[in-house]
């Protein structure tokens, strides 16, 4: 009888290592370990009752072997109730920003149409903003709104007076990096205004053509088609310039007198795409300043309107922007 009880313990050890090893490589304990530790457990319980009937005299040194039997079957249930839960495996893949496009003046969100099929073909969510042009507060609430909506991180795009306001709304913590169009990038207390006042009034930059002759009605401002033509676009087809003239957004006058309170890029990355020959914001001032923000900057041989002569080319700056860690 001895020889047979050793021989049983013998095989139940055997099957604990199979188990074991059955757990270490599939993760399968709880499927497999518990229907076998119950079976162990029916079967020995059952053998040794049996001698237990047949030999009433050994009972004790039985039942020493059958608590021993049990406790191994019951190590066996333990463990497969007690497996550590799994951990997600990720796909090592983080997900794209989501790009927010913003307007300058006497524009509006269209301004970004031939520059979004691009970005929506690697796959990147994009929203052009409507802001209103009423005053920096308003465009930057616009602004706000969009970069809400993104389930993720955001690219911040911002042409002409658009660098204005990502500069002040790119504080938010969804913010990645911001991407410069042609656009101001003022520094702490700085407007388009004091701006433009140093760089041509105080330092004497040669000024550019565009905004001589504006026209102002109830205190918003608007651009003559014929200054669209040859010095807002001039570098697209006449036809799709006069386009833009019709549906150019009008500009309160006292957005060029408002000042910017904390420029995001102090702690954001930046790019710079400048104009080589806009003729609304000074080239050599949009050098200064892409330098004075310590952006990654790119030279376009292009007029103020950039991302519509050259959308392929400021796609690309702002898939660097979204793609650099």
């Amino acid at each position: 009888m001895i020889s047979k009880i050793t021989v049983l313990i013998v095989v139940i050890k055997k099957v604990i290592v199979v188990l074991l090893t059955i757990k270490i490589i599939s993760g399968t304990i709880n499927q497999v370990i518990s229907p076998i530790a119950a079976w162990l457990s029916i079967l020995t319980l059952k053998y040794f009752c049996n001698i237990i009937n047949a030999n009433i005299m050994k009972v004790k040194k039985s039942l020493l072997l059958i608590s021993g039997a049990i406790l191994i079957c019951m190590s066996l249930s333990v463990i497969s109730f007690t497996e550590a839960p799994q951990q997600p495996i990720s796909s090592g893949k983080e997900e794209k920003p989501t790009i927010v496009l913003v307007h300058g003046a006497f524009a509006d969100g269209s301004s970004w149409n031939k520059v979004i099929p691009i970005l929506q073909e690697k796959g990147y969510k994009t929203i052009a903003v409507q802001n209103p042009l009423t005053s920096l507060n308003d465009d930057v609430a616009f602004v706000e709104r969009a970069i809400a909506e993104a389930p993720g991180k955001v690219i911040l795009v911002g042409h002409s007076w658009g660098g204005v306001v990502i500069t002040q709304a790119g504080n938010n913590e969804k913010v990645k990096s911001l991407v410069y169009v042609a656009a101001y990038a003022p520094d702490e207390g700085q407007s388009v205004e004091s701006i433009s006042n140093d760089a041509h009034g105080v330092r004497k930059i040669p000024n550019v053509p565009g905004l001589a002759e504006p026209i102002v009605t109830d205190g918003y401002i608007r651009l003559k088609e014929e200054t669209i033509i040859k010095h807002f676009a001039q570098d697209l087809p006449q036809k799709e310039a006069k386009v833009l003239a019709a549906g150019q957004g009008r500009f309160h006058v006292s957005t060029i007198s408002a000042k910017v309170s904390n420029p995001a890029w102090k702690n954001k990355p930046s790019y710079f795409i400048v104009s080589d020959n806009d003729q609304m914001i000074s080239p050599q001032l949009e050098r200064e300043m892409a330098k004075n923000i310590r952006a990654t900057t790119y030279h376009i041989p292009a007029s103020h309107v950039v991302m519509l002569s050259k959308p392929a080319i400021v796609a690309e700056v702002i898939l660097r922007a979204a793609q650099t860690e």
